[in-house]
């Protein structure tokens, strides 16, 4: 392996930096969507609703901020809004408009840290065949210039070879083990933007139907 690395040239230096990124971020992300799938939200926002609808809402949000999960931020958000704003809201409209807002704002930044270093993913999947591509120009100009040099020198040739398919394995290998769980990564953050959505919308409805504007 170690002689691998030696025969693939100098540009094997950034295709080691671009493997490190990818393992780093996947640890990272995958221990957060791990901690995250532990979670079932469904009961959080079944308990969360239960407490809102017995006018337990102090509970309520103090059951939201012991919990580690994005769903549950934004559930926190829209209880402090409805807790604040409950007594100088004039109309029920007004309230919900509010919640809505700062749930609304909660989400994104929940979503930002959900998808927190996805663009390292992205931009190795891309760079990693690159730098692959340089290294089969650069090794394919060692062999030209073997050849030039000293005719058919075949230890010459070799090395450059051997510098073009080794960096070109190299990077699209790299590409693929950061693209591949890019995307599973993505389809478990837009799982989890789905359950913020259904959240919201709960929320709000069960605050609606208790002043009697949503039916």
């Amino acid at each position: 392996m170690l002689q691998l690395l030696v025969d693939g040239g100098p540009l094997m230096v950034p295709l080691i930096l671009c493997s490190v990124f990818t393992v780093a971020v996947l640890l990272d992300r995958g221990y957060a969507f791990y901690r995250h799938s532990k979670l079932d939200t469904r009961a959080l926002r079944a308990k969360v609703l239960g407490l809102v609808e017995e006018g337990r809402v102090d509970e309520a949000a103090a059951l939201c901020a012991n919990t580690p999960s994005p769903v549950a931020a934004v559930l926190l958000a829209g209880l402090q809004s409805y807790a604040r704003h409950r007594p100088l809201a004039a109309r029920v409209e007004s309230l919900l408009a509010l919640m809505e807002k700062a749930m609304s704002d909660c989400a994104q930044h929940a979503m930002t840290a959900v998808e927190k270093r996805f663009a390292v993913l992205t931009t190795v999947g891309s760079a990693a065949p690159l730098f692959g591509m340089t290294g089969t120009v650069t090794g394919m100009i060692g062999s030209f210039g073997a050849l030039s040099a000293a005719g058919v020198e075949a230890s010459g040739v070799a090395a450059g070879i051997a510098e073009a398919l080794i960096t070109t394995a190299a990077g699209l290998l790299i590409a693929l083990a950061a693209v591949i769980p890019y995307n599973i990564l993505v389809a478990m953050s837009g799982r989890i933007e789905l359950e913020i959505d259904e959240a919201t919308s709960e929320l709000l409805d069960l605050i609606a139907m208790r002043a009697g504007v949503r039916q």
